[in-house]
């Protein structure tokens, strides 16, 4: 059975979400090699993190990319920026310092923050009002298949290619042809690289999403500037109050999921005595339970399923999560491998299946339908960016500041992370708004009435 236009347009641009993980992923595998092979430090391993597509970078992205989505159209977006993307990965896969991967991570964050405002604008506008849950939970589960596929290939080339000698030390150049052992991370970058070049020249042969293209010929061509759509955004009291709760639920949960994404491989070895191939195992079963959540609860039952029923069981499914592993997992044997057992296989699964249905799952739907056509990926730009923003200063903070490499400081992290998880429960359950099955426009009307400020 052929696939529908909605469908086709889905799947091209939630490659974007498979990029976005994946390149934090790969990049937080390959955190140790890199800090071993450049002789950086634990300042440079917080910087890394908080530079690139998880925190800064892509904040930074998100805001340009948002603004530029509204002004010149979701298209825009879809010719060039996975070409800029490409461009980061490229860089870091050939790295051989760290002024060189600092710039292919900086460049592939920006990018990736570029094309989110766009990919889910461009998916809710283009799908039924009932449908919009069931195509972002797509664009989830492809979000959720870029550290699967991230971590399964790296548990392959920790048999394949060992990073490291049995002593520890990172092997040297020569041992795979030319290249030392960060061969399996250059290979990583590598299969990035390639999927951002099928993805672009999918993407750039979509078309125009017509909502936006109806909202500009109403709007008789006018198009604001920059300093005009951030008017717009934070002056308008409907506005502000949808950027507050979207961000008071969104930033909350993500930075848990973003010390994950980035640090979690790290921290298991530094803090838990893991080695490579059983962190690749945790955290590739993880992601799959993830993607499976995605498709199995978000995407099916999504636009059946109350929201705030929906909302509250992931919430309480991520919040136990991490109770599970701080104050039992971490507090046994001073957190040693062997202490944590089946209590990190628990964490595993909770999280896992919780992350399917996540905040971000209902932050993509929400941040589409609570605001205009007309400045909709802006005002996504402006949340995203306070959001990735404050998880950039939170990996500073965390890895340089708390010392997550250290049980003592996992633990404090952990703590931390659950009171963030609680405001995320409290807030989305108390004021889950209203839109399911309603269009765009009839929730637009009801939010600002006939005329948009």
């Amino acid at each position: 059975m052929a696939l529908s236009q909605e469908k086709k347009g889905t799947i091209a641009v939630s490659l974007t979400n498979f990029l976005d993980s994946g390149c934090i992923v790969a990049s937080g595998v390959a955190l140790a090699a890199w800090a071993i092979a450049f002789n950086f430090d634990n300042v440079w391993v917080s910087i890394l993190g908080a530079v690139g597509a998880n925190a800064f970078g892509a904040a930074v992205g998100a805001l340009i990319g948002g603004f530029l989505a509204d002004r010149f159209g979701r298209k825009f977006i879809y010719t060039y920026n996975l070409l800029v993307y490409a461009t980061g990965v490229f860089l870091i896969m050939c790295a051989v310092n760290l002024p060189m991967l600092c710039a292919g991570i900086v460049i592939s964050g920006l990018s990736v923050g570029a094309g989110v405002p766009s990919s889910w604008s461009y998916i809710s506008e283009m799908s039924s009002s009932t449908s919009r849950a069931a195509n972002i939970g797509i664009s989830q589960f492809a979000w959720s298949c870029g550290p699967a596929v991230i971590f399964l290939i790296a548990l392959l080339f920790s048999f394949v290619f060992p990073t490291f000698g049995p002593d520890g030390a990172l092997l040297p150049a020569g041992t795979y042809g030319p290249f030392d052992g960060l061969f399996a991370m250059r290979l990583l970058f590598l299969i990035l690289f390639v999927v951002a070049l099928i993805a672009w020249n999918l993407q750039r042969k979509l078309e125009e999403s017509k909502d936006w293209t109806e909202k500009q010929d109403a709007a008789a061509g006018k198009r604001d500037t920059f300093i005009q759509m951030m008017g717009r955004a934070l002056t308008n009291s409907v506005n502000v109050k949808s950027i507050v709760f979207l961000v008071a639920v969104y930033l909350t949960w993500n930075i848990v999921a973003g010390t994950m994404g980035q640090f979690m491989p790290y921290m298991y070895a530094a803090a838990g005595n893991l080695d490579d191939t059983t962190i690749s195992l945790l955290q590739a079963v993880m992601w799959i339970l993830t993607a499976v959540g995605s498709l199995a609860i978000f995407s099916k039952f999504g636009d059946k399923i109350p929201h705030r029923i929906l909302f509250a069981a992931t919430a309480v499914m991520a919040l136990a999560a991490w109770v599970v592993m701080v104050f039992f997992g971490m507090q046994l044997e001073a957190g040693t491998a062997d202490s944590w057992g089946w209590l990190l296989w628990v964490f595993v699964a909770l999280w896992g299946i919780s992350a399917g249905f996540s905040a971000q799952c209902f932050y993509a739907l929400w941040s589409t339908e609570l605001f205009p056509t007309l400045y909709r990926g802006g005002v996504q730009g402006i949340m995203f960016f306070l959001v990735r923003g404050v998880l950039g200063i939170w990996s500073l903070v965390a890895v340089a500041g708390l010392g997550v490499e250290t049980p003592s400081g996992f633990v404090t992290a952990g703590i931390i992370m659950c009171g963030f998880l609680l405001v995320s429960l409290v807030v989305g359950v108390i004021w889950c708004p209203n839109t399911q099955g309603r269009t765009l426009d009839e929730i637009t009307e009801e939010r600002y009435g006939k005329h948009i400020d």
